[in-house]
């Protein structure tokens, strides 16, 4: 009965698959799965195919087909579904559908569940991938308000803010202070020595600086009033 099972359900395949169904043996073929990208996936590549290899055991649909699942030859890796990491957690996937399916032909429903379980682990990690984007993005825009924020103020930041007011305030006004000092420095030694204004024979006497001498030599006009009054005399 088990061989009459399996030669009946591979002859169903074939209609059902007639270009994705190639036959390996009497008891074991291969079938060609494509796979439908996420939607929202942004990463442009090649529509991803696995493999799924069956194997009928003697007793098959009493017990379960032996499975394998493997890439097309010279396929290039994609980018959201790696073969070689994700082949044990695909098989894995299928064990409760052969649970449920046995001593029935269950290929088609098996072939079914696995399109499924690589078709939702690709947009599991699309999703990771716009998920961690939007978290990125939410971060970015949290530290550009916090710039308009600003500080909440209590007594500890408002009298640390005043002691950084009045160190700032200080240190203007002594540089301010320097700054000066250093302008006047510079412009006593740029003035000229003011010139030493001759005091004329008149001066000289009402300040008591001028001695006979001195009148002797600027001639009798230089005299003083009160000597030319008595001479006239």
């Amino acid at each position: 009965m088990g061989r009459e099972d399996q030669i009946e359900e591979r002859e169903v395949l074939d209609s059902i698959f007639p270009e994705e169904i190639t036959d390996l043996s009497d008891t074991s073929y291969r079938i060609s799965i494509a796979l439908d990208a996420p939607e929202n996936d942004v990463e442009e590549a090649e529509q991803p195919v696995l493999i799924l290899q069956v194997s009928y055991p003697e007793n098959y649909p009493d017990v379960a087909p032996e499975l394998e699942i493997s890439a097309p030859a010279n396929a290039p890796k994609h980018p959201r579904l790696d073969i070689q990491e994700d082949r044990d957690r695909l098989l894995e996937a299928l064990q409760p559908t052969i649970e449920e399916n046995m001593g029935m032909a269950m290929v088609f429903t098996l072939v079914s569940a696995l399109k499924d379980s690589a078709e939702l682990l690709m947009s599991e990690r699309v999703n990771a991938i716009h998920a961690l984007k939007e978290m990125e993005a939410a971060k970015a825009e949290e530290e550009e308000n916090r710039k308009f924020q600003g500080t909440a103020v209590n007594r500890e930041t408002f009298l640390e803010w005043l002691e950084k007011f009045k160190a700032e305030m200080e240190e203007e006004e002594r540089r301010q202070r320097d700054e000066k000092e250093a302008e006047d420095k510079k412009a006593t030694r740029k003035a000229p020595a003011k010139e030493e204004k001759k005091l004329t024979g008149k001066q000289l006497w009402e300040r008591g600086l001028a001695g006979k001498a001195d009148f002797d030599e600027e001639g009798e006009d230089a005299l003083p009033l009160v000597e030319k009054m008595q001479i006239a005399a």
